[in-house]
């Protein structure tokens, strides 16, 4: 029968791997994770081990195949990670991710120039610390030595990959995420490769995340997949018009579905593939839901749950009664795209307890992604319009998603599956092996905006779009 058949989506994440095992209604049937550590060893330094990682995917492969026969095993990946391996494949550095932010000063004096523009306008990823070409220049000027050395260089779900497989390959909607790829062919830019003094073939080749192949040692089948933001497009629906997919993990993102490359006229936004003629035109935000890890463990310095934390909030009215967070801890992307961009505290009273603190942090971080949405679609009635699917960590909380709703003044709506990246995952592996799909991906639970809720978050998020420049201004 095959309501009986297993397939399994593994999810590559910043902090964690999971592995989820649906069935072909997309219902969730098991799920394991493994945690490992991200590591900060300067201000503006975040890196993983890959070893750490490659271990956490072969413990989710080794749970998951001691319960179930998956048909195949599909990929979703934190994408804009970078390390150098030798020709053996052993990694010579340590994976350098999204959130490292030492190019910083690269980027900054390309991003003006003409040359940065062209490479733009040529990838749809704007120059900043995020992409790996930025962080490959960056190697390049100050590690030369093991630079000089490179084999290739890899994101961690290419590391996986090869491990796996024995391939060196990257599906093109990792590479659209690199900064190195040229979004209008999906291939590798010739001209950004010989500005980084690197040749094609230190690259993995470019396939389709249908591209599936047997395991070295195992003999399962593996499907590439895509990069965990345009899958959670797929695993939610949001790949029609009228849809928006807005994302909270560690960090966050919302995220259109388009038809061909979108190219913003000042490099706010980023522009990723997905499959065939689908791609997605987007805003990915560094703040999310590692703003309230800090908040949790380094200021309230507590061990009560979220779900707590989040009760106590509920009791604070919207607005947080003039509290004002702006969540830049680690810089910004999207729109800002700034890596020095400070987070800011403002408007405190005596009045203000830890519960405004909790629900201020949560504002801020929805504010953040508001500001990316106004530039995706900068009209309020149309905005209104569409519907938010909701996906990540944050969508496990109902209130949080009704905040969303009255934030956005939108109508927020959940797949039946938070795991939005792997279901999107298990849904390219269904159409590399043409296996019909059953389930409708949209019928979870929907959230209305509260009306009344509409001008005070109005005015709060106007004042939020003022305080970043004004700071820089008294920088």
């Amino acid at each position: 029968m095959d309501d009986k058949k297993i397939y399994v989506g593994i999810d590559i994440g910043t902090t964690a791997t999971k592995a989820v095992c649906f069935n072909r209604s997309g219902k969730v049937i098991y799920e394991y994770s493994k945690e490992y550590p991200l590591y900060h060893p300067e201000f503006d330094q975040s890196i993983q081990k890959p070893n750490e990682v490659l271990v956490a995917v072969l413990a989710c492969i080794n749970q998951i195949t001691k319960e179930y026969q998956p048909e195949f095993i599909s990929f979703s990946s934190a994408m804009q990670s970078v390390l150098i391996i030798d020709e053996l494949g052993n990694p010579l550095t340590d994976a350098i991710i999204w959130a490292d932010n030492r190019a910083h000063e690269f980027a900054e004096s390309l991003k003006v120039t003409d040359v940065g523009k062209r490479f733009y306008q040529k990838t749809g990823i704007p120059i900043h610390t995020f992409s790996p070409m930025t962080k490959i220049a960056w190697l390049k000027e100050h590690k030369k030595g093991v630079f000089s050395k490179a084999f290739k260089f890899i994101s961690l779900k290419e590391y996986v990959w090869h491990q796996l497989t024995g391939e060196y390959a990257i599906d093109s909607s990792m590479a659209s995420g690199t900064g190195i790829m040229n979004i209008h062919n999906l291939e590798w830019d010739l001209e950004i490769l010989k500005f980084l003094d690197i040749h094609s073939n230190q690259l993995s080749k470019i396939v389709k995340p249908t591209h599936f192949c047997k395991g070295l040692n195992d003999h399962l089948l593996y499907v590439i997949g895509g990069g965990d933001g345009a899958l959670a497009n797929l695993g939610t629906g949001a790949m029609e018009p009228g849809k928006v997919a807005l994302t909270i993990g560690t960090s966050g993102a919302v995220r259109l579905p388009i038809e061909k490359p979108f190219i913003d006229s000042q490099m706010r936004t980023q522009c990723y593939h997905l499959i065939d003629n689908q791609y997605l035109t987007l805003g990915a935000v560094s703040n999310g839901a590692i703003v309230l890890q800090w908040l949790k463990e380094s200021i309230l310095k507590t061990e009560d749950s979220f779900e707590t934390l989040f009760k106590q909030a509920a009791n604070v009215s919207s607005g947080s009664d003039g509290l004002l967070f702006v969540p830049y801890l680690l810089g910004e992307r999207a729109p800002i795209w700034d890596a020095s961009a400070k987070g800011t505290l403002l408007g405190i009273k005596i009045i203000h307890t830890q519960a405004h603190f909790i629900r201020a942090t949560m504002e801020g971080i929805l504010f953040g992604l508001l500001n990316v949405l106004e530039i995706l679609l900068p009209n309020e009635e149309t905005r209104e319009q569409h519907t938010i699917m909701a996906s990540g960590g944050f969508a496990k909380s109902e209130f949080w998603l009704q905040m969303t709703a009255d934030v956005f003044q939108m109508k927020v709506r959940i797949a039946e599956t938070v795991e939005a990246s792997a279901w999107g995952a298990v849904l390219i592996g269904f159409k590399s092996k043409e296996i019909e799909v059953l389930p409708e991906t949209s019928n979870g639970k929907v959230f209305l905006p509260n009306k009344k809720h509409k001008i005070i978050y109005q005015q709060s998020f106007a004042k939020f779009k003022r305080v970043y420049p004004l700071l820089k201004e008294l920088e």
